[in-house]
């Protein structure tokens, strides 16, 4: 197993819901949240890799339960929340891993293929985010939601359509990390940049070998990355932070450019 520097007991005995949860990023947060106690559900659209991670799991001694689910819906989103809730009694925190964008020109971008991406990144967080929320409320229980979003403080291109999305997200999160203080809600987000999981197989191997030096790590960091920053903001170590934006890029957003579709001639990249 990858070393954590989290304690064993760190969250035990709470109950997490990861969207997303069978994808490289997700799976990591899965594990990482497990590991440290929790019950975790995974909730995603394919219910073979779901069940095959919690299988993988349970063999380790940790909780885990599955739950087929589209983000997109939401009354399906609101009978997982009951489902939890009855069956396991409480909710702790919500990450917000799914989503997914395909790489294109936004000039070429299709209708339907910008509502997909709009349709689960934005609006298949919110939908989760206030499922949740209605629920601590209602249950007077104190929740932490941490949003998995990218980077869009530089130079992302070839996404336009999930830089535009997640940039609703960051926005949505602040304003509701305020509105929700009342209630003991914490919302954070966490920007993740060139990070190497199965999610990259969608770009060419021409705009995968520029990832790693598109910050002045010169690397590629990776989905455990990214789970350790998402304890940190749901942990005790986070109990006073909310409304914030957590970028795990190595420095990538002071570096300047990502190309997905690979940098234009224009710009002196390698169709010139």
């Amino acid at each position: 197993m990858h070393p954590t520097v989290y304690a064993a007991d760190a969250l035990k005995g709470q109950v997490v819901i990861v969207s997303g949860g069978a994808g490289g990023i997700g799976r990591a947060i899965a594990w990482l949240m497990a590991r440290l106690g929790t019950h975790v559900v995974v909730v995603g659209r394919n219910e073979a890799r779901l069940d095959a991670l919690v299988t993988d799991l349970s063999s380790h001694g940790l909780k885990a339960s599955a739950a087929v689910a589209d983000i997109r819906e939401p009354d399906a989103i609101d009978a997982l929340f009951d489902h939890v809730w009855s069956t396991l009694g409480r909710v702790d925190s919500l990450i917000n891993s799914a989503g997914g964008q395909f790489p294109q020109p936004a000039i070429d971008f299709s209708l339907k293929g910008w509502n997909t991406v709009i349709n689960t990144n934005l609006n298949g967080t919110w939908y989760m985010m206030q499922a949740a929320a209605k629920r601590w409320r209602d249950h007077r229980h104190p929740g932490s939601i941490v949003n998995i979003v990218v980077v869009t403080t530089h130079g992302l291109y070839g996404i336009a359509h999930s830089v535009a999305a997640r940039a609703g997200v960051i926005g949505l999160s602040r304003a509701v990390a305020a509105e929700w203080a009342p209630l003991n809600i914490r919302v954070n987000c966490v920007a993740p940049g060139a990070i190497e999981s199965e999610g990259w197989n969608v770009y060419t191997p021409q705009a995968r070998a520029a990832y790693p030096h598109s910050n002045p790590m010169m690397r590629a960091g990776s989905p455990w990355d990214i789970a350790e920053a998402c304890v940190y903001l749901t942990a005790p170590s986070g109990k006073f932070i909310t409304g914030e934006t957590l970028t795990v890029d190595g420095g990538g957003q002071l570096w300047g450019e990502t190309w997905t579709t690979g940098k234009p001639g224009y710009f002196g990249g390698e169709d010139r």
